[in-house]
């Protein structure tokens, strides 16, 4: 769940995987009308030795599930667990919106599945009843939560896991309270029907006040659309996330590499820390920004040829064959 004002995403996630709260505390136990659909993920974090966990909404019989960007980021697996049978599903990633914080899975040999009923959103008011469903905390167990809609076509800022900061507009806001472990579930109308995608929570201690921050279903369906089609974008990737396997940081004359994982490919093209990244197929690179840009329009197996000066300052190049990673 990526908060407002504080470190927020995915990986921060494994300190609530180990119980920090008992979610029950937060609301009463779900009725299975509201939990139709609803799945939990976890994933594992390889690279930065972390776990996390969110929330999912099944859209199709066959395994295709609706979460946040944010859940997923970075996972170098992927586990779904369906609450009603206890059956669990490994996942592959179809595509995600790195702007729009969306993204679509797929289970492996999924058949059957009870779906999720979808709204309209663009027919809410603000006063509607509104239910957020969720994995609260990491907790391994659906919790819901109840409250209104107490905004509609929200803009918010919230912190991500590098340190940087993301924009998410057109939201939903409510009162349902939102907690770690929320992110990717949804919020329901009256009649358990999905109106958003449970996003962000933000919460104010002055006023004991808090809010919950979901994306309309209608714009979270347009951009499983998309990636249906496979109509890749410059913040929309479809498939398999190419990685090139370095830590990168931002240095006055390019990306810095402070680190390299073994046996991935800037290890084996000789790439090592200290050298600095200068530029990809000729495109300059002059930030960590750049370089995730230039590897996101890319996929395993592509191959490009990257500029670079090492530790002594001599430069060179080195052509490199992407490896399949985690997604951004």
């Amino acid at each position: 769940m990526r908060k407002i004002t504080a470190v927020t995403a995915a990986v921060v996630a494994a300190a609530w995987l180990a119980g920090a709260a008992d979610a029950a505390t937060k609301t009463t136990a779900p009725a299975p009308t509201l939990t139709k659909g609803v799945v939990l993920v976890t994933t594992n974090l390889q690279y930065e030795n972390a776990a996390a966990a969110g929330t999912g909404i099944v859209l199709t019989k066959t395994g295709e599930i609706l979460t946040n960007n944010h859940v997923i980021r970075g996972a170098t697996t992927i586990k779904v667990t369906v609450p009603s049978t206890k059956r669990t599903y490994a996942a592959d990633v179809l595509g995600y919106d790195v702007s729009d914080d969306i993204a679509l899975l797929k289970l492996e040999g999924a058949v059957n599945l009870a779906t999720a009923t979808r709204a309209d959103s663009s027919k809410l008011k603000i006063g509607d009843l509104s239910t957020a469903v969720g994995n609260a905390n990491g907790g391994g167990k659906l919790v819901i939560a109840h409250g209104k809609v107490t905004g509609l076509n929200r803009a918010i800022t919230v912190n991500d896991d590098q340190g940087g900061t993301a924009s998410l507009s057109g939201l939903i806001q409510t009162s349902a309270r939102l907690v770690p472990g929320d992110s990717g579930g949804p919020l329901l109308d009256s009649k358990g029907r999905v109106i958003g995608v449970d996003a962000a929570g933000s919460s104010n201690a002055a006023f004991q006040a808090s809010f919950g921050y979901a994306i309309p279903i209608n714009k979270a369906i347009s951009l499983v659309r998309q990636i249906e089609a496979g109509t890749a974008t410059s913040l929309v990737h479809i498939g398999k996330t190419a990685f090139l396997g370095v830590a990168p940081l931002d240095g006055p004359d390019g990306v810095a590499i402070d680190s390299v994982v073994d046996g991935l490919p800037a290890a084996t093209a000789g790439l090592a820390r200290g050298f600095v990244i200068t530029a990809i197929d000729g495109q300059p690179i002059q930030t960590v920004a750049d370089l995730r840009t230039a590897i996101f329009a890319h996929h395993p197996g592509d191959t490009v040829t990257i500029a670079y000066v090492d530790a002594l300052g001599a430069a060179g190049t080195v052509s490199i064959t992407f490896a399949d990673g985690p997604p951004q």
